[in-house]
């Protein structure tokens, strides 16, 4: 494979590795080839970076590669920073918030055997909005980080504390769901049967 190629393959798997970046161990392994060529790979990259018209370089950070921006253009992405959010949170998001509001302090894989499905992405995004934190770290193996919310996201629901929260209901109807949703879905199919 041409270097060409590498440089496009590894500034992927760079720009999924996001913060923690990736180690030339990690890269090697990675891409099944021999240290030199990674290495290469990782000079030339470095190089194309360089140019003025490129808004992200590549550093070296304790033995970790990670692609960031330019500190020329720190004025631009404080003013990113500082401008407020107007997109809303999708249902993943406010189901993992809820989740980490009423449950807190929780792990990922706590929130994960909630909803069950991944919630690496619902995470990231609350982060983002600073609306959830890293607040300590579990116990056991792993040492798993704990989540919970922030002063922001009292603020966001007009809150002054997480016990001003709604109480969550003793018990789920789950008949009266079930016959909701055949309702709709049944609805639905005679609909979409007229149609056709």
């Amino acid at each position: 494979m041409m270097i060409v190629q590498w440089k496009a393959i590894v500034e992927g798997l760079l720009f999924a590795a996001g913060d923690e970046g990736l180690t030339l161990k990690q890269l090697v392994s990675v891409l099944e080839v021999e240290e030199h060529i990674a290495l290469d790979v990782l000079n030339a990259l470095k190089l194309d970076h360089e140019k003025s018209d490129r808004g992200i370089h590549l550093v070296e950070v304790a033995n970790t590669y990670q692609l960031t921006t330019k500190k020329e253009h720190a004025s631009y992405l404080k003013k990113l920073v500082e401008v407020p959010s107007s997109t809303s949170l999708s249902q993943a998001a406010l189901e993992t918030l809820a989740i980490i509001a009423y449950r807190q302090p929780i792990t990922r894989a706590e929130i994960e055997e909630v909803r069950g499905v991944k919630t690496e992405r619902p995470l990231h995004t609350l982060t983002a909005k600073a609306l959830i934190k890293e607040v300590g770290r579990a116990e056991g193996t792993g040492r798993a980080i704990l989540y919970g919310t922030t002063k922001e996201f009292l603020e966001y629901f007009g809150l002054k504390t997480v016990q001003e929260l709604p109480p969550l209901p003793d018990k789920v109807d789950v008949d009266s769901d079930q016959e909701e949703a055949d309702l709709f879905f049944g609805n639905f199919k005679d609909s979409f049967n007229d149609s056709n």
